[in-house]
């Protein structure tokens, strides 16, 4: 027979419940209640919440705190965690927690769940012929409570322990019931009255629905992430301590030449991204410990992979040896090979304390998760190595340097919209010899590796023409008539393409696309009291003059966009900078920077905001310019945003 418990309190018989038992006769004495959720972290917060009510008591001189001991109070955080342990587990509900302590020192423990018809587990006989699975939690409160039972109401069950001070036997069970009749009654009479809650079947079921949702949560978070290291960093969050006491994340390293797998023998391939504990101050020893055995795909010739006698080509976790150096006692860990397009990425490892083994639930639930996860580190690589060659692109598309031109300040603000990817901005500043200086503000149609083509083929062009001495407007019409000839080049092969392909009909993007750009284009010379300027736009924003007493004008004509129309022939305007004369030159991207229906530049906003930057130098110039770009919207500018600020000294 295993151990019955005391009923406080039955539906039939509350009249009859003695008044120590009784919620409502309770004396006045030191009390600490609290609400925890139906999850893994209940236990824990229970023990922290007993572990702090004793400790304020006593300091606070409460009655009753002259007979606690040492003993009594790690008796009271092994109960209550056994009992919170099992309303979690076989209710499946939320727990209320209630801890009193009376004069003779005495502590009550009660524990409520709102699962009134379902039994806890610990009053059952041992099976044949070995321990049973379940109930050992309640036959330990039996053995350290004087006095432990249960109170049956409409909507609610709770069980109650009363461990008293050292001196007083312990096991005595008071009021005990001593037929388990007793106990079914009560459970059918508390059914009918509170019939099964929609919630899950606890255990299995219980965990099988909030798997679910936690799996919709964690591929929300991890699509989201761009950074290998911050989806292993969020793994880690994700496990512990929900899933597993501590986990840790391993990646490969692309650029081992071997697929980022190591060979068995040489873990340099592998390096350790994660390392997560529930203790915080155990994480560095832990992940010491972990250094030192990483894990191999392939292990010798006639060893199982750690012990288990499976390959890694196979699916489902393997057994991972525990650390026992840094955590000490028994346990279990589980690797989990992380593979996303047939490319193995790394390695997920979760441990947890204890003898037993992972619920298949877990097991499971993980591996799920790790499918996850190493999409997400996929996709995170693939955005770094698609970064990482826009930026070298980027960086090939923009000169290194802006060019310090003689008896000129200036000042470049350069903001592309996306930060991964080539820019349909560009700008430049160079030597043209023979005491010219040039320089250009342009935006290419698109964006992207389209926008980077054109990018390509104008920059060097135009220093090219520049330093061959063609003036302003010679400039512009080669570099009108070399880009319509390339996109010429471009039909013809995409036309040959499409007759190669046969009878596929065409797709989109099949045909050549439109090269074209605006271009603000501009020579200097110095001289002796200024600098004179050339320039001319073709379909760009107009340049504009501010001059030391505030003014404002355009100093350029609009003229067709480059690559659109063939003989185009294209003039330049000539003007001279005094001191203190600044010229801007802008992208559309600040001209056309939106606030829903209106435009930055809505009658004449730029050139209202460059008045306002009258005696500034040209670096406050630019950042004033720019930083009213920025704040005519409640949202960041939706385009690349380029200026150039030259200013006469």
């Amino acid at each position: 027979m295993g151990a019955i418990p005391t009923q406080r309190e039955t539906l039939s018989r509350a009249s009859e419940v003695p008044a120590h038992a009784s919620e409502a006769s309770a004396p006045a004495h030191p009390r600490a209640h609290a609400n925890l959720p139906g999850s893994s972290l209940a236990p824990g917060s229970a023990r922290a919440l007993v572990r702090t009510a004793l400790a304020d008591w006593t300091g606070l001189g409460a009655p009753g705190t002259e007979h606690l001991t040492d003993r009594l109070a790690e008796d009271a955080l092994l109960v209550v965690s056994e009992l919170v342990t099992n309303a979690v587990v076989h209710a499946g509900t939320g727990v209320e927690l209630t801890c009193r302590l009376e004069e003779t020192g005495a502590l009550l423990l009660e524990v409520r769940d709102h699962h009134p018809s379902r039994a806890p587990r610990g009053g059952e006989s041992d099976p044949p012929g070995g321990e049973p699975e379940y109930g050992r939690g309640l036959r330990l409160v039996a053995a350290l409570a004087e006095a432990w039972g249960i109170t049956y109401r409409t909507d609610a069950k709770t069980v109650w322990a009363r461990l008293a001070p050292e001196g007083r036997p312990a096991g005595q069970e008071a009021e005990a019931c001593t037929e388990e009749r007793a106990l079914e009654r009560g459970l059918e009479v508390a059914g009918m009255l509170a019939p099964e809650p929609p919630r899950a079947e606890a255990g299995r079921d219980w965990l099988g629905r909030g798997a679910l949702s936690f799996l919709a949560e964690a591929s929300d978070l991890l699509a989201g992430q761009l950074d290998e290291n911050l989806v292993a960093a969020l793994t880690g969050q994700l496990i512990v301590p929900r899933l597993a006491d501590w986990c840790a994340v391993w990646l490969e390293d692309e650029a081992t030449g071997r697929g980022g797998w190591s060979d068995g023998t040489d873990p340099a391939g592998a390096r350790l991204a994660r390392v997560w504990h529930g203790s915080e101050s155990r994480v560095e020893e832990l992940r010491r410990a972990l250094e030192k055995d990483p894990p191999h795909p392939y292990d010798p010739p006639g060893e199982p992979p750690f012990g288990r006698g499976r390959e890694w080509g196979r699916s489902g976790p393997l057994a991972y040896p525990w650390p026992a150096d840094a955590l000490g006692g028994p346990g279990a860990a589980l690797a989990y090979r992380l593979t996303a397009g047939g490319r193995p990425l790394g390695t997920l490892v979760i441990g947890r304390s204890g003898t037993g083994r992972f619920p298949d639930e877990i097991t499971g639930l993980v591996e799920d998760l790790s499918r996850r996860v190493a999409l997400a580190v996929g996709a995170a690589r693939q955005y770094a190595r698609q970064a990482t060659i826009s930026a070298v692109l980027q960086r090939g598309l923009l000169p290194g340097a802006v060019a310090e031109i003689p008896g000129v300040r200036s000042a470049l603000v350069y903001e592309p919209y996306d930060k991964g990817g080539p820019s349909g901005d560009f700008y430049d500043v160079f030597p043209a010899g023979d005491g010219r200086w040039c320089f250009a503000v342009g935006d290419v149609q698109g964006k992207g590796p389209e926008a980077a083509v054109v990018i390509g083929l104008a920059r060097p062009w135009l220093r090219l023409l520049a330093r061959e001495g063609y003036r302003v407007a010679d400039v512009l019409d080669r570099l009108n008539q070399l880009l319509l000839d390339d996109a010429t080049e471009a039909a013809d092969a995409a036309a040959r393409a499409l007759v190669a392909a046969g009878a596929r009909p065409a797709l989109p993007g099949d045909g050549p696309q439109t090269r074209f750009l605006s271009l603000l284009y501009g020579e200097l010379v110095p001289f002796d009291g200024g600098v004179r300027c050339t320039l001319a736009s073709a379909g760009h924003p107009l340049p504009l003059l501010l001059g030391p007493d505030g003014t404002v004008r355009t100093v350029a004509r609009p003229q067709t966009l480059l690559g659109v129309v063939e003989d185009t022939a294209y003039t330049g305007e000539t003007f001279e900078l005094r001191s203190g004369d600044t010229l801007l030159c802008v992208t559309d991207g600040v001209t056309e920077r939106r606030d829903g229906s209106r435009q930055f530049d809505d009658g004449d906003g730029l050139a209202a905001a460059l008045a306002g930057c009258a005696g500034l130098d040209a670096e406050l110039t630019a950042e004033r310019i720019k930083r009213l770009v920025h704040e005519f919207g409640p949202r960041p500018p939706a385009d690349d945003l380029a200026l150039l600020v030259l200013q006469a000294e």
